[in-house]
């Protein structure tokens, strides 16, 4: 078995620092362009060095089932392949949609990816708010997919880290809109900026990873609107900056539903459920918010920039 050629993401490491710093300096000439509060950067910080740390936990996990699964593969695929290449780019950015669409529409999953999406900033520090438990929520087997097909699992972790390494820039206010042909097939900063609003215009869309071309496909993209600037953060914001509420608090709330849970339907719903579902209907999920959206936009008095 082939080993990786390199780590994009280490490789990478010293132009996020530099970048982070260049747009602090930014933001302190134009802040519209950049904002930064240090508790939010810090956290942000903290979660990437955590996430590092405990995905390296059950690396080991994820690197012998991979290779377990390429032992058993369809074909033989070579990493000297021009072809190989561009085949995996395509179907590595689509099973990343698929693993962040999964990750905002089922509960379980978003326990995980909530943390990223905590921050009431937007910038390139956001992109370091990674998961801490993201390692144990099997949301990766998706990717042994590709090792049955036949890529070799170095060929899987390179591409995965130019995948990581490409959304780095895109978490960021200073680029408004690019050319248009870029901008129909590319995720970019306005596309993702959208993916990070709380307004219900833009819940749960935008799950691109490179290429916004899956959004358009499956009906999930939702272009940047001038007149309804983008609110960022959850639905209901922690408030706070303790990094052990960030990384837990939602692991914390499921286990909380599921003690008072009274049938194993609620069971189910509370766990698998859309993020938001509560037996009674005293909470929201994105398809309530967007509905009752819809329906005060749709009133006299309707308001397209409404918030939750």
């Amino acid at each position: 078995m082939e080993k990786a050629p390199f780590d994009v993401v280490t490789l990478a490491t010293p132009a996020f620092i530099l970048l982070i710093i260049l747009e602090m300096v930014l933001g302190k000439l134009d802040p519209k362009r950049a904002s930064y509060e240090p508790r939010d950067t810090f956290a942000s910080l903290t979660m990437g060095l955590g996430s590092q740390v405990f995905g390296a936990l059950t690396a080991g996990v994820v690197a012998a089932t991979t290779v377990a699964v390429w032992r058993h593969r369809l074909f033989d695929i070579s990493m000297t392949s021009a072809v190989a290449w561009i085949a995996i780019f395509f179907l590595e950015d689509l099973i990343y949609y698929w693993f962040h669409r999964l990750s905002h529409e089922r509960r379980f999953w978003w326990a995980s990816h909530v943390n990223h999406h905590s921050s009431q900033h937007y910038n390139l520090s956001t992109a370091l708010r990674q998961t801490w438990t993201g390692g144990v929520n099997g949301s990766w087997c998706l990717w042994l997919l590709l090792a049955f097909l036949g890529f070799p699992p170095a060929m899987i972790f390179v591409e995965k880290g130019v995948s990581l390494v490409y959304q780095f820039w895109i978490h960021t206010e200073a680029i408004k809109r690019l050319p248009a042909p870029f901008e129909a097939v590319m995720n970019t900063p306005s596309h993702h900026r959208v993916h990070h609003a709380r307004n219900p215009r833009y819940l749960d869309r935008n799950f691109a990873g490179i290429l916004i071309i899956w959004d358009r496909l499956f009906g999930t993209f939702e272009p940047e609107r001038d007149d309804e600037p983008c609110d960022y953060g959850v639905v209901k914001n922690l408030g706070g900056f303790n990094v052990f509420r960030i990384a837990l608090h939602e692991w914390e709330a499921m286990a909380r539903d599921l003690l008072r849970a009274k049938s194993l339907s609620e069971v189910w719903n509370y766990v698998f459920g859309p993020p938001g579902w509560s037996s009674d209907g005293s909470r929201k999920t994105s398809k309530d918010l967007k509905v009752a959206w819809q329906s005060r936009l749709n009133s006299p008095a309707g308001s397209a920039g409404s918030s939750p």
